[in-house]
């Protein structure tokens, strides 16, 4: 079964409408797919920038050594742990 496409409206000037109608027409497309296309294409940068991590070689190292400590004794993690299951189980009771 096919998806129902959806729609975006937007409003511009005249003169972005000018432009951006120009640069389709320099790319043999359509304005909606010059702007669709675009908007794809800045959508994944900004994502990749919020979504992704980058790590130098030391930071790299840095990460992997404490992965491979998880697994030590975390007092304090463990004491809030279970603060929070108390206060939870007198929300949940209340």
């Amino acid at each position: 079964m096919p998806t129902a496409l959806e729609r975006i409206d937007l409003r511009t000037s005249g003169e972005t409408k000018a432009l951006i109608a120009r640069a389709a027409a320099t790319a043999g497309m359509s304005v909606s797919a010059f702007l669709l296309s675009a908007a794809q294409e800045r959508a994944k940068v900004v994502l990749s920038q919020t979504e992704s991590l980058t790590l130098t070689a030391r930071d790299w190292e840095a990460f992997v050594t404490a992965l491979d400590q998880l697994d030590q004794p975390r007092p304090k993690l463990k004491a809030a742990m279970e603060r929070y299951r108390i206060w939870h189980a007198q929300q949940t009771d209340a």
